[in-house]
């Protein structure tokens, strides 16, 4: 009987990156930098946007408190 040597498993953890309504505080940034420092330790890193728009239009909203809209090819708006 032959026994191999397994890599043990990690779990999988979250790191979620919040701040209000305000944009360009530099939430992506801070984001992606902290993503790049993990990858650099040898982590799998997945990163994942998140808008919480319900049953609210990005179009609509002032562009103060959101930042610049754009309107994709199918007709869905986001933004950076």
């Amino acid at each position: 009987m032959r026994t191999e040597k397994r890599e043990p498993r990690t779990t999988m953890k979250y790191i979620f990156v919040t701040g209000g309504v305000v944009s360009s505080l530099g939430k992506g940034l801070a984001a992606s930098s902290l993503g790049t420092l993990l990858e650099l330790r040898g982590l799998r890193v997945i990163m994942q946007k998140f808008d919480p728009y319900l049953n609210i239009d990005p179009g609509t909203m002032n562009p103060y408190e959101h930042g610049e809209v754009y309107v994709l090819d199918d007709g869905a708006e986001t933004d950076l």
